[in-house]
């Protein structure tokens, strides 16, 4: 159960969204932040007055010359609900999102706050409010950890190995999803991707695709 919510009638409908670009957050799985923006600050306030719920979404750029106002945004993000704040000396806020649920994006809504706030619909993810068996998803984890070493060492990288064979799947799978430097069009990927199974074949997929070629990126948390 994430966060004591049973069922997606238990979560808001109309939710502030964080268009982050190169960041997805999944179920139970916590996103720390580091936010300075005034309205972004403005929008945490209120969170924290309320249900503490916020949405992440990816944004979409427009058409090739001719940059929006405002960027568009992806058609699936996920809920989460601040579950750790802190304020530095500086005014900023240090929180962490942890994953409620994932939703489709049904509208944007007019809105006089300097954020921008969007309807939602939670129904298609139902099955993210309950944790998965954790032993009856099919991981193939020896597939995963292999993909992920020569990631990694392709890379100059590396992690803690005893925390990688031992984490429970899920945590797992979706801690390497959303810390691994991929592109935005391949986050989207790995958080649309139907189940933790089929998240996690995606996942190896890239891995060992991108093993392949030389690139740059941070060695992910494995906390």
């Amino acid at each position: 159960m994430a966060q004591g919510y049973v069922k997606v009638t238990d979560l808001p409908q109309v939710i502030p969204v964080f268009p982050l670009p190169g960041a997805i957050l999944l179920p139970r799985g916590q996103l720390p932040l580091n936010i300075f923006e005034p309205r972004y600050l403005n929008m945490i306030d209120d969170a924290m007055a309320g249900d503490r719920i916020i949405g992440l979404l990816q944004p979409q750029g427009g058409p090739q010359g001719r940059p929006l106002p405002l960027p568009g945004l992806s058609p699936v993000g996920c809920a989460g609900r601040i579950t750790s704040f802190a304020e530095t000396s500086d005014g900023r806020y240090l929180i962490t999102l942890t994953g409620c649920a994932r939703f489709r994006l049904s509208g944007e809504i007019p809105a006089q706050t300097p954020y921008r706030q969007i309807r939602v619909d939670f129904a298609p993810f139902e099955a993210d409010l309950s944790a998965p068996p954790i032993d009856d998803i099919g991981l193939d984890r020896d597939g995963l950890l292999d993909a992920l070493r020569a990631y990694l060492e392709s890379r100059g990288l590396d992690i803690d190995w005893d925390t990688a064979e031992t984490a429970p799947p899920e945590a797992l799978i979706n801690s390497l999803s959303m810390a691994l430097p991929f592109e935005s069009s391949e986050k989207q990927a790995l958080l649309e991707a139907p189940s933790l199974t089929d998240r996690s074949n995606a996942l190896t997929a890239l891995l060992t695709i991108d093993a392949a070629s030389d690139g740059e990126g941070d060695a992910p948390s494995m906390q």
